[in-house]
């Protein structure tokens, strides 16, 4: 059972629709005891980092989340904003602490000109820094779908876990993995059949 978290986050509905076609069963959930049991979570967003924690400490998810990755092991995949809330801080929310699971800061993407646009949206092709479990069977300059204005950057503190970046006038942590703990600032659930395949490959995760 693949428990989503449900913390009124955005883009949910195409999360559950990828799920529901790899034919794999879901619970939308923010129950405690639903999540704890789930063999695999899934943490979506799209949205504001400060407003997106501060419905997660609400609803009381932040203790649960922290206690599945963290202590119980369970496989997460962050995407999107749910990849950015995995670590310290982001300067979209000045002074509102992440999950702080991962290590790291998540800054605005520099105003570079008219050739790189904020919001970055659109498609991108990835780079492999190093091996990744969610990149299995996957080539590289696989092209998936962005949607963000703030990202992770590729530094000495988080070289060590990112395991996909992609260009943007910036070098731009795609996706990281550090044991149980997966993420991608992309939309794999609106990645067509590659983005399929790294859900599923997640999903494989034991």
């Amino acid at each position: 059972m693949i428990g989503i978290i449900d913390y009124d986050a955005g883009n949910i509905m195409s999360v559950q629709k990828a799920c529901a076609k790899l034919g794999y069963p879901y619970q939308l959930t923010r129950e405690r005891e639903c999540l704890l049991a789930a063999d695999h979570l899934i943490l979506p967003g799209v949205g504001s980092f400060g407003d997106a924690m501060k419905k997660l400490d609400a609803y009381g998810l932040t203790d649960v989340i922290r206690e599945a990755a963290c202590e119980r092991k369970t496989p997460l995949l962050g995407i999107c904003l749910g990849l950015q809330l995995l670590f310290e801080e982001s300067e979209e929310s000045p002074g509102v602490k992440g999950l702080g699971i991962l290590n790291g800061s998540i800054r605005r993407i520099p105003d570079q000109g008219r050739e790189y646009k904020i919001p970055h949206m659109g498609w991108n092709s990835l780079e492999y820094p190093s091996e990744g479990k969610l990149f299995r069977g996957i080539p590289e300059e696989t092209d998936v779908y962005f949607v963000h204005s703030y990202y992770l950057p590729v530094e000495e503190k988080t070289s060590g876990f990112i395991k996909a970046v992609t260009r943007y006038g910036v070098s731009i942590g795609a996706s990281v993995e550090k044991e149980n703990v997966f993420a991608c600032q992309f939309h794999p659930e609106k990645s067509g059949a590659w983005g399929l395949k790294i859900l599923e490959n997640f999903l494989k995760v034991q």
